[in-house]
């Protein structure tokens, strides 16, 4: 494993993301639950992103490094690409810190996450998911305009804001023996696993990714960053093709396994925690859970935390989801 200063990111950026984000973000609850703990056979500890500002983890990541930008870089505007939480925390944060920004979302992202991007200021772009490189386009578009980019997850401020859930998680649990986590582009996934082993060196870190959309997971196994085809999956905010460069730096020496998870089993995650938690999360939001009820993680240790990332889902999506 490599020295915390061989990463881009320490827990030090961690603990100063989390002062810098505090007052604007919430610190959300962690849910427990006696049924879902007999159900899966260890003492399970939910951090609720999904009650965060905006419905999700992003908006701690993206104020992190907006809030860090130098004055005449934050009054030019700023630019980010993404499905739609990204995109929602990009508008919020750019509109809480007196700034424009300018959003590249894909044409089918969810109507409901444009609308909110929108309804926060922001100016949308559209583009073609499966045939068109967002990078590419999200780059030059910001060359273009003079704005900054401020990417979903490969930057180091925004892995460090997203950190911030998991170190908040911990100083509420006290230790934990097992951290689950939604792996998208990895930026989550890499801030949790920084706070989580600087915190407690022997956790073990998680990711969970839906079938199809297995780059981390193969990427891990090979060493080596490794695209897969734009997946289709309910799970839109993971429908990621390869990982982040910046997050498989750290990922690949702190993540110690991912484990996969098919449409079915998420949906039937989502269905657990509306009727026994009590609690709406969107697919991408489930998969943490998903993992646990199908048992898809393995063997259990005793306590195990995990991350429900977002809550953006709108009601007819939700009850079509259900099978409603």
């Amino acid at each position: 494993m490599s020295r915390a200063a061989d990463l881009p990111v320490t827990l030090d950026d961690i603990r100063a993301a989390a002062a810098r984000i505090e007052g604007f973000t919430h610190r959300t609850p962690v849910l427990t639950s006696r049924t879902l703990d007999e159900r899966v056979g260890a003492r399970v500890f939910i951090k609720c992103e999904n009650l965060q500002r905006m419905g999700a983890f992003k908006i701690r990541g993206a104020y992190n490094a907006i809030a860090k930008l130098a004055p005449e870089e934050r009054a030019k505007g700023v630019a980010a690409f993404s499905s739609g939480n990204h995109a929602q925390a990009t508008a919020l944060a750019a509109r809480e810190l007196g700034t424009s920004a300018v959003i590249l979302m894909p044409e089918d992202a969810p109507r409901s996450k444009m609308e909110a991007t929108a309804g926060y200021g922001a100016e949308i772009v559209t583009y073609d998911r499966y045939t068109e490189d967002r990078v590419a386009l999200g780059t030059a578009l910001a060359e273009e305009r003079g704005l900054t980019l401020i990417p979903p997850y490969d930057h180091p401020d925004v892995i460090a804001g997203q950190g911030t859930a998991a170190l908040e998680l911990l100083e509420e649990t006290g230790p934990l023996d097992a951290l689950l986590v939604p792996v998208g582009g990895g930026g989550l996934i890499a801030g949790s696993a920084v706070a989580a082993k600087g915190l407690h060196r022997d956790i073990r870190v998680i990711g969970v990714e839906p079938e199809g959309s297995d780059d981390t997971k193969r990427s891990l196994e090979r060493g080596t960053r490794v695209a897969v085809p734009v997946p289709r999956t309910v799970a839109d905010g993971q429908a990621v093709a390869v990982p982040g460069e910046l997050t498989f730096a750290v990922n690949r020496h702190l993540v110690d396994s991912v484990a996969l998870v098919g449409d079915a089993e998420i949906i039937d995650a989502v269905r657990f925690a509306f009727d026994r938690l009590k609690t709406v999360f969107e697919p991408s939001g489930a998969t943490g859970l998903a993992a646990l009820l199908a048992g898809r993680a393995g063997d259990l240790p005793p306590r195990v935390g995990v991350i429900a990332s977002g809550g953006n889902i709108d009601s007819r999506r939700f009850t079509e989801l259900l099978g409603g």
